[in-house]
């Protein structure tokens, strides 16, 4: 332990940071990539359009059922083969995108799905375009009826950035074998890269549970109702 805390720590713990810097940047960019992509893959499967409908549904199924170390090693390592050439960085944010994406197609579907069919019919008879449906009505109830499960697959996708070390992105794990290398100290690196994890881990499922607190209409109602409510006790 005297090694751990006045050793170890102090030696090595801010280049482990550095890694996780970078897995905390591959996490924010794939989970925003990854969001977009999935809704759009979610409202194309819901295309009555077969052409569409299928290969998409072909698509979502290759990636669920392939494990995705495998998909980041043929994104980096094949895909220059067919002249695509990525950096480690920009092919572990490719892979970590379409494996979200993927799995998010499926958060999304359900969460449109859900939506009162009635609401639909009654914005069309309104005179809204589908569009406009979408944007006023499908998507604020879906997006908030998905942030909950949102956030299970951003906390889970920062543990998965830890699979790029496969290819050579030097994010936390990564770190921590360049440090076990240098130091053969395996135990006390990896009780540090824990710890950090679980900090990320931890901070983000705090704050991910402020948002969907606040977004939750009738928290968002009582919030603004609480100046009003002390401006008429003040006025008295």
């Amino acid at each position: 332990m005297y090694n751990f805390f006045f050793y170890a720590v102090p030696e090595h713990f801010p280049f482990l940071l550095q890694g996780a810097l970078v897995t905390v940047e591959l996490s924010l960019i794939s989970m925003l990539l990854g969001t977009l992509l999935g809704f759009f893959l979610a409202v194309g499967r819901l295309s009555p359009r077969r052409t569409l409908r299928w290969p998409l549904d072909a698509f979502v199924e290759v990636v669920r059922d392939t494990p995705l170390i495998v998909q980041l090693l043929l994104i980096y390592f094949s895909l220059p083969e067919a002249g695509i050439v990525l950096s480690a960085f920009w092919a572990g944010i490719a892979g970590l995108t379409l494996n979200l994406a993927a799995y998010l197609s499926e958060v999304f579907r359900a969460a449109i799905v859900a939506v009162d069919k009635g609401q639909r019919e009654a914005a069309i008879s309104l005179g809204m375009s589908p569009v406009a449906v979408y944007c006023r009505v499908i998507i604020p109830q879906a997006a908030l009826a998905s942030l909950p499960t949102l956030g299970g697959y951003f906390i889970a996708l920062l543990k998965d950035c830890s699979l790029v070390s496969f290819i050579s992105v030097n994010e936390l794990l990564r770190h921590a074998t360049i440090v076990i290398s240098d130091t053969f100290d395996s135990m006390d690196t990896y009780i540090m890269v824990a710890i950090i994890y679980f900090m990320m881990s931890f901070i983000s499922a705090r704050i991910i549970r402020y948002v969907e607190l606040w977004l939750t209409p009738s928290n968002r109602r009582a919030t603004l109702s609480v100046p009003l409510t002390m401006d008429k006790e003040g006025a008295r």
